[in-house]
């Protein structure tokens, strides 16, 4: 399931957010991929797409650092997905 996350995440940034992510542990703040405005989008595709709520005054930005950091963070978070 981790994997698959991984690759919809990284399709996500691609796809939705016209941004390429070099390997799914790079620092993305280091390497200059997520700015604040690019945050803020990716905090709402992601309540779109897996129906997480991020309360904004919780954030530890530790938790969307890379592709894997942001993929354990929904798998811990997200709602089940109904059958």
């Amino acid at each position: 399931m981790q994997a698959r996350l991984r690759q919809e995440i990284s399709e996500l940034f691609a796809m939705r957010l016209g941004l390429e992510v070099p390997a799914p542990d790079t620092d993305l703040f280091a390497a200059g991929v997520l700015d604040s405005m690019a945050f803020i989008e990716l905090l709402l595709q992601l309540e779109n797409r897996y129906g997480l709520r991020v309360d904004l005054t919780e954030i530890e930005f530790d938790q969307f650092r890379s592709v894997d950091k942001i993929s354990e963070f929904v798998a811990a978070n997200a709602p089940p997905l109904e059958p």
